[in-house]
């Protein structure tokens, strides 16, 4: 087993990490990382240059202003880091405004700490790209060989999903929500796991950043079913905001309320992590478009459907 002292400033490279048997060698987290509940005790390496509990639009606004200005959303804490004294530093070069990037990173450590970290750094955009993450933080682990296990047990289970939805025709068409004001419709991986939960994802294209759209784009495709996951949000969050949605212009003219299919999901949990609970994602996204077919407990804590 690696004896590496490892810091992850990403919560899904946290659970990678444990998920590799090397939760023993973690020193340090961001202030993100909240699973497993057993690394919760770990130092906190980073925090948010904005404050808690503001809404969706406010949120946009702020990390918007804080990015034009040059600035970072996140400040990673260097004294901690370097009181720690890593070997391995995880960041992500997804999206700056989801995590402290690599470039933060780079620039916060450089010449600072006393011995040379490696800094790993992860940018899946689909769902090959998060199993590819996982061989990679493996390999830099020393872990191989688990990988190769957890892997098999991940694949395993999509296939089964896969493999019973075969020869399904209905295919509904589904908005995955990933921000509600403004509106954005949840891109990189997530159109790719509705495919294979057999849905048809709108107003996103795999493997792409997730877009804004306008509520007309959402009009106009009128889809069979609506998804919120607003990225970072837990349900009861996003339970906060329903009303944005609700009181859309011809809202209750959708193909979605009528047929009473609005869902909402734990996106932090879940869906805004490329990590290997986005197996947990697909059956998430099975059991919502095809309830007859799956059932694999999730609901109620993962997703509900929301009563209109």
């Amino acid at each position: 087993m690696s004896a590496q002292k490892i810091v992850s400033l990403l919560p899904a490279a946290t659970e990678i990490v444990c998920a590799l048997g090397l939760e023993a060698s973690l020193v340090g987290r961001s202030h993100e990382c909240d699973y497993p509940e057993s690394i919760k005790h770990l130092p906190i390496c980073s925090e948010a240059n904005f404050s808690n509990g503001l809404s969706s639009a406010d949120i946009d606004v702020k990390v918007k202003e804080i990015l034009a200005d040059a600035l970072s959303v996140y400040t990673v804490k260097r004294e901690v880091i370097k009181e720690l004294s890593p070997d391995v530093v995880i960041t992500q070069a997804q999206c700056e405004v989801c995590a402290v990037s690599l470039t933060e990173v780079e620039q916060a450590l450089e010449n600072y700490l006393d011995k040379q970290a490696q800094i790993i750094s992860l940018q899946p955009n689909s769902l090959n790209d998060i199993f590819n993450d996982i061989k990679a933080v493996a390999k830099a682990l020393n872990v191989e060989d688990t990988s190769e296990r957890l892997l098999e047990d991940l694949n395993e289970r999509v296939d089964i999903i896969r493999h019973k939805l075969k020869f399904m025709e209905n295919k509904p068409t589904v908005a995955c929500v990933e921000w509600l004001e403004p509106m954005m419709i949840s891109g990189n991986w997530i159109p790719e796991l509705v495919s294979i939960a057999g849905g048809t994802p709108i107003l996103a294209q795999a493997g792409k950043h997730s877009p804004y759209v306008s509520w007309d784009n959402i009009r106009e495709n009128d889809p069979e079913i609506i998804l919120l996951m607003p990225c970072g949000f837990s349900i009861e969050r996003t339970m906060r905001e329903i009303n944005i949605l609700l009181e859309q212009p011809g809202f209750a003219d959708l193909k979605a309320v009528k047929s009473n299919r609005i869902y909402i999901a734990d996106g932090n949990q879940y869906f805004n992590r490329p990590g290997p609970r986005v197996v947990d994602s697909v059956e998430i996204l099975a059991e919502i478009i095809h309830p007859k077919q799956f059932a694999f407990g999730y609901e109620g804590t993962g997703w509900i459907k929301f009563a209109l």
